[in-house]
């Protein structure tokens, strides 16, 4: 047999996590009509290999998730992208936009190790521009102790559509951390 030991192959992954990031999905607004009156709409959010989704919400273009989405960080560098589909029981789902954003200014954040610092407290701002899919100004901010981001994220590759979503970190004991 070739390769490492077990035992060490298991490490690797830990060896590179930096932590967790839970992205919040809220709700979508204004988003796409892909059936004949509305859409089934669902979120997928990609980031390198990682896939996940959230459920399908019947009939609604203004559909409110509530969904927490965990990714393992390994590479702060990497973009994450979001997609909304609707689900179509028949044929392949139709797609209703796509964004893509960055979790740099999060993580520089996040490194500062706010600590004390009053909840409400912005740390810093991102503004909407060409680079990026934001919809408005973006803040991160400490919420009871914790570094958030909230993101509105205007859809591409669509007439119309915006995604609101929270980032959050989760320290993960044994992983490398930031």
């Amino acid at each position: 047999m070739t390769g490492s030991p077990p035992s060490e192959r298991s490490t690797s992954l830990m060896d590179n996590l930096m932590g967790l990031l839970r992205i919040h999905i809220k709700r979508g607004v204004n988003l796409a009509v892909r059936d004949v009156r509305s859409s089934d709409p669902y979120v997928v959010v990609k980031m390198g290999r990682q896939k996940l989704k959230t459920r399908v919400i019947k009939k609604d273009v203004n559909p409110e998730w509530n969904e927490d989405l965990t990714l393992s960080i390994t590479d702060t560098s990497l973009p994450i992208k979001l997609t909304v589909y609707d689900h179509d029981t028949f044929s392949k789902d139709d797609k209703m936009g796509d964004a893509e954003f960055d979790i740099r200014t999060y993580i520089e954040a996040l490194k500062m190790h706010v600590g004390e610092i009053p909840s409400g407290t912005i740390i810093s701002k991102v503004q909407p521009g060409r680079k990026n899919c934001l919809a408005e100004e973006s803040a991160v901010y400490c919420q009871e102790g914790k570094v958030v981001q909230d993101l509105c994220l205007r859809l591409r590759n669509v007439e119309c559509g915006e995604v609101e979503i929270q980032l959050q970190w989760i320290d993960i004991p044994g992983s490398q951390g930031l």
